[in-house]
């Protein structure tokens, strides 16, 4: 009976050298003389045989892949093409940036594009939760999923810990003694939206949506939803927006009311746009978006090189707060 499949992460540590390089063997991108002789020496020692996939890379797929994100003016989405290109350049890979304004036609666009020029692998971050990639993985393209899942079986994914996230903030508000904590999340379709806004309501024990606002991760979504909130009978005293754009148009909002923080508690996801960083007493809850594209191309790179190995979804959990001083 055969054994377990050999991944390449096997192979890697076996020669002493990264799962990227690995990929760049297999793929004949240029590596030193020395090194290829002992990634190859390892893979037969080990008995690796890369996946079909991946043996046709090198005939028919471009070293390139493409990144395909909601908004490329987002700071947060910026940082993650840095994780993504850097880890994607050591692997001897380029990348093309494709910018989808959440717009699931637009993605689709994007996604053929990739198909037709043959493209070695895929990173989305979703628009929603339907985005479709099944063209992509019939025609055996590598996809991963990043910031957002896509919550299949067979599509890995990278993400933070959106609903701790949202808890952590609320509760550093609630700690700083504000009492009626609303949010601002996101579109309802987008999941980093939804498990924010289930981590605020974690902390706070509201049970109706009085306190609540959905608005589109834009500007002036935040700027029309701040204005919402504090039309009610019993306006909030602070809130938690689940983006760095919403939280910018939100203090514009508190401005003209003279309710600037930290008269107002405010905790916002990511750090503010460049227009707003003069604001103190803001709470911030670190992203760690360049880690996120790092450690998803590194998962597509793996992909691409052959490992066949179940689809994982990977985590990182260093969500916390911190207070703009």
């Amino acid at each position: 009976m055969a054994g377990p499949k050999v991944t390449i992460y096997q192979v890697a540590a076996h020669a002493g050298v990264s799962a990227a390089t690995v990929s760049r063997v297999i793929n004949g991108a240029r590596v030193s003389p020395e090194t290829e002789r002992k990634v190859r020496a390892a893979m037969a020692e080990l008995s690796f045989t890369p996946s079909r996939a991946a043996r046709r890379l090198r005939g028919q797929y471009s070293e390139v892949i493409a990144l395909i994100i909601p908004d490329i003016e987002n700071p947060f989405f910026t940082a993650l093409a840095r994780g993504v290109e850097n880890r994607a350049r050591a692997g001897g890979y380029s990348v093309v940036l494709c910018n989808t304004d959440d717009d699931p036609e637009r993605e689709q666009t994007y996604m053929d594009i990739a198909l037709a020029e043959h493209m070695a692998g895929v990173l989305i971050a979703p628009a929603d939760g339907a985005s479709d990639v099944r063209r992509l993985i019939e025609h055996e393209v590598p996809v991963v999923a990043v910031d957002r899942s896509l919550h299949r079986p067979d599509v890995d994914a990278v993400t933070v810990d959106n609903r701790a996230g949202g808890r952590v903030a609320a509760e550093a508000l609630l700690a700083a003694g504000f009492s009626r904590v609303a949010c601002i999340t996101g579109p309802r379709s987008v999941e980093t939206a939804q498990l924010r806004m289930e981590g605020w309501r974690q902390a706070t024990a509201w049970s109706g949506d009085r306190l609540l606002r959905y608005a589109d991760y834009r500007v002036d979504g935040g700027r029309a939803a701040m204005r919402d909130l504090l039309s009610l009978h019993e306006p909030p005293d602070a809130v938690v927006v689940a983006n760095n754009l919403m939280a910018a148009g939100a203090l514009d909002v508190l401005r003209e009311r003279g309710l600037e923080p930290p008269r107002f508690g405010l905790a916002v996801f990511g750090d503010l746009p460049f227009t707003s960083l003069e604001r103190e007493g803001v709470r911030v809850v670190d992203l760690p978006a360049r880690n996120l594209g790092e450690a998803a191309a590194a998962l597509l790179l793996a992909r691409i090189a052959g490992d066949d190995g179940p689809a994982r979804t990977v985590i990182l959990r260093d969500t916390n707060t911190r207070e703009r001083l």
